[in-house]
């Protein structure tokens, strides 16, 4: 029989010149052939023992070294007959077909050994392997903080959208109010806008509702968090809050009214059939129709409602996408052009 060096696995361990009877103390290898295109060394364990005046080998487990069989023959091949203790199914341990399946879990392990009658049990707690496989975070708990004052704190994100409009509008930056939850949408062309578009913020909201934005949460984007962004929050007493690098649930309720925002733009999108370089004005209908619509997290009031302290009016909405059809007559590139133009609205 042939062995490969390197595949000698299975767990088992031939040892091919362990247990050899008279070993003699200078081992020969007679009449050595070399093939360079075979990636893989042969040695003929019979002629090995021939030449070496041995009368046979055993077979070992690698770990303990426990003999499993000896072999002997005065013929050419060496036959190996293995205990009926030691069947197929009965080899090994429970680690070690946990390892032979490939590190499957605890529901199909046990149906395997019921069905099979291997002695498996489950280790997949115990299997490095297995927790750096499936390891997962665990879950975070959900908030029930909330602010008592309108802009006590703020929340920020930055969306990147995969479509640039001709306008060359990229990202928008949307902000939620946590006391009222209502929300702005500014579509940048750059991320660095992110820094002047909330100084603006923040002075409109002095200005316009005679109150100060005391905190902001916000991930770590350098957008947000860069030197000129926290000189002005420490100069106008503005608490920065950070989720943690890599942890944007901490950042949930920016992350969740964006997917909201985005659900309402596609839905508009679709509904009119437009392309979706159309997203900035589909964008804008999004954000005054949430802010119009009753939300669960306010007991079902509307965030117009809770900011400006008045019902908001719907009998001004439109269909999104509705026809409209202007006079061009004056702007006509020549007589036979068309004088009316079918556009979005």
């Amino acid at each position: 029989m042939f062995f490969s060096r390197g595949t000698l696995t299975l767990h088992l361990l031939l040892s091919v010149m362990a247990l050899l009877f008279l070993l003699p103390s200078k081992l020969r290898l007679n009449n050595v052939l070399v093939s360079p295109q075979i990636i893989k060394n042969l040695i003929s364990v019979r002629q090995f023992t021939i030449d070496n005046n041995c009368s046979g080998c055993s077979v070992k487990v690698l770990p303990s070294r426990k003999e499993i069989v000896m072999c002997n023959s005065s013929g050419p091949l060496y036959p190996l007959r293995l205990p009926p203790a030691l069947s197929f199914a009965a080899q090994g341990s429970s680690p070690l077909w946990h390892r032979r399946l490939g590190h499957p879990g605890h529901e199909a392990l046990s149906k395997l050994a019921s069905s099979v009658s291997l002695p498996i049990q489950d280790c997949s707690n115990l299997c490095h392997a297995s927790q750096l496989e499936r390891h997962v975070r665990l879950p975070f708990h959900l908030s029930t903080s909330h602010a008592s004052s309108k802009f006590d704190l703020i929340h920020c994100d930055l969306w990147t959208s995969p479509v640039i409009i001709i306008s060359g509008y990229k990202y928008y930056l949307v902000i939620l109010d946590d006391c009222t939850h209502y929300l702005w949408t500014f579509p940048l062309h750059l991320k660095s806008d992110t820094f002047s578009t909330l100084t603006q913020f923040i002075a409109h909201v002095s200005t316009q509702f005679g109150a100060r934005v005391k905190a902001i949460q916000c991930d770590n984007g350098r957008e947000f968090v860069n030197s000129s962004t926290r000189h002005f929050f420490l100069t106008q007493g503005i608490h920065l809050r950070m989720s943690c690098p890599y942890t944007s649930p901490q950042n949930g309720k920016a992350e969740r009214v964006i997917r909201s925002i985005n659900n309402v733009v596609r839905s508009l999108l679709f509904q009119a059939s437009m392309p979706p370089s159309y997203w900035v004005e589909a964008l804008s209908t999004a954000t005054i129709l949430l802010n119009i619509l009753p939300t669960k997290t306010l007991e079902f009031s509307t965030p117009h409602l809770v900011l400006f302290g008045k019902p908001p009016t719907y009998d001004h909405l439109r269909v999104f996408g509705c026809k409209c059809y202007p006079n061009m007559s004056a702007t006509a590139p020549h007589k036979l052009a068309p004088c009316l133009s079918c556009v979005s609205s």
